[in-house]
């Protein structure tokens, strides 16, 4: 059975005008999909969009309406084959501070919405329009869903009780979506990515080398990984037609030590 033949089809990339999102978004185009950029970023995500002949569309991943704005676009440039829900925020806080103050329930409350709500809802009405179409081989594939989760997610350090059980969120709902889908032919899969070099580190000397001490707790190759690394396992979830259901750690082998 060949790989799933991009050409000519669409996919969407949340949180794909920087970071992980914008190398996945790069690959599939290079793969011959029409690639709707969704994000908040409209600098940014117009730019990645119109070097790629794709199309931006401001997207709040929580919104049904914004969600489905994305997923119209799409279908709108070809049958939808792939969607990347890499859009999502991290938060540092403890569940008590140091003076015994319970973290802030609403902050809790949107890291969930943004990371775990908001991939969801990404993911069922791209499932909805892949399942209307036809399908690409005889086993009667329709299109694949990747997830981005966290080391986190397993690993989770001081400070992340909501980044951590957004993605811990992310990968439980992994399986189960997967048995969902199986009888429209879509399948689904996470990468759970480790230390990643993205814009969240900023720039500058300093960043450099706090990046630099970073990757010496990887196990090898001591750096941090990159956002094309990263990519290379999305558009292996998206076109290995016997890849489903599972979380795949991209990390360097890195265990997270507690703070």
């Amino acid at each position: 059975m060949p790989r799933m033949n991009l050409e000519g089809s669409s996919a969407i990339v949340t949180g794909g005008a920087s970071g992980i999102g914008e190398a996945s978004a790069r690959q599939l185009a290079e793969a011959g999909s029409r690639v709707v950029i969704a994000d908040l970023n409209e600098d940014k995500g117009q730019a990645v969009a119109s070097e790629l002949g794709g199309l931006f569309v401001k997207c709040d991943v929580s919104s049904t309406d914004d969600a489905d704005a994305v997923v119209t676009a799409a279908s709108e440039m070809g049958p939808l084959r792939a969607l990347v829900n890499s859009a999502g925020l991290g938060y540092a806080g403890r569940t008590i501070d140091r003076n015994n103050v319970p973290f802030d329930l609403d902050t809790f409350e949107f890291v969930l919405r943004v990371n775990l709500v908001g991939s969801f809802n990404m993911l069922s009405r791209s499932a909805s329009a892949m399942a209307q179409t036809e399908p690409v081989d005889e086993d009667g594939a329709r299109g694949a869903i990747v997830n981005m989760a966290s080391a986190a997610a397993f690993d989770g350090q001081i400070g992340q009780c909501a980044y951590s059980a957004s993605k811990g969120g992310v990968v439980g709902m992994t399986l189960p979506i997967a048995r969902d889908l199986a009888a429209v032919g879509v399948r689904v899969n996470t990468i759970a990515p480790g230390l990643i070099d993205t814009p969240i580190y900023g720039e500058g000397e300093a960043s450099e080398q706090f990046k630099a001490h970073l990757g010496q707790s990887v196990l090898f190759p001591k750096r941090l990984g990159s956002g094309e690394e990263l990519a290379f396992t999305v558009l292996e979830c998206i076109t290995n037609p016997y890849l489903n259901g599972e979380t795949i750690r991209v990390d360097g082998g890195i265990r997270m030590p507690p703070k």
